[in-house]
């Protein structure tokens, strides 16, 4: 289970690596497995976008089971199904790197987050190190 305090933590964690790293301004979502919302946070100059990008890309990973980097790939080779998912999700699917799945030690998904504000590579190494802060295990292996 992923608690509040988690999702604080990897949200400060994004936020450190983000700073370290001279992105641009991210929005943060951290979601439970069930895609309720336990937290957001923008940081300062993100634009009032960066809420809804954040949310779809957390929100596909989950719905999908995999990391957004992996669907925007597996989507190159089928667009028109990965393009009608969008509507299925009411919008809540970006296929866009920075969306990235929380599982437990088990290997079992507890959450997801999303980030938006610079490339998504960056979104994601962004995210992956701060669910590596929380101490959640990242990466294929996770």
């Amino acid at each position: 289970m992923i608690t509040l305090g988690h999702a604080q933590a990897i949200i400060a964690g994004t936020i450190a690596h983000a700073q370290n790293a001279a992105l641009k301004p991210l929005g943060i979502v951290v979601l439970d497995a069930g895609g309720q919302l336990l937290a957001f946070a923008r940081q300062d100059g993100a634009s009032f976008g960066r809420f809804a990008i954040a949310r779809a890309k957390a929100h596909g990973a989950l719905a999908m089971g995999d990391d957004t980097a992996v669907l925007a790939e597996r989507a190159k080779g089928n667009p028109v199904f990965f393009g009608s998912l969008v509507g299925v999700f009411d919008g809540g699917l970006a296929l866009s790197p920075g969306g990235v799945l929380v599982r437990n030690g088990d290997g079992a998904i507890i959450g997801a987050v999303g980030a938006s504000g610079d490339t998504g590579p960056n979104d994601a190494d962004a995210v992956s190190a701060g669910i590596a802060a929380a101490g959640f295990p990242t990466g294929a292996s996770a």
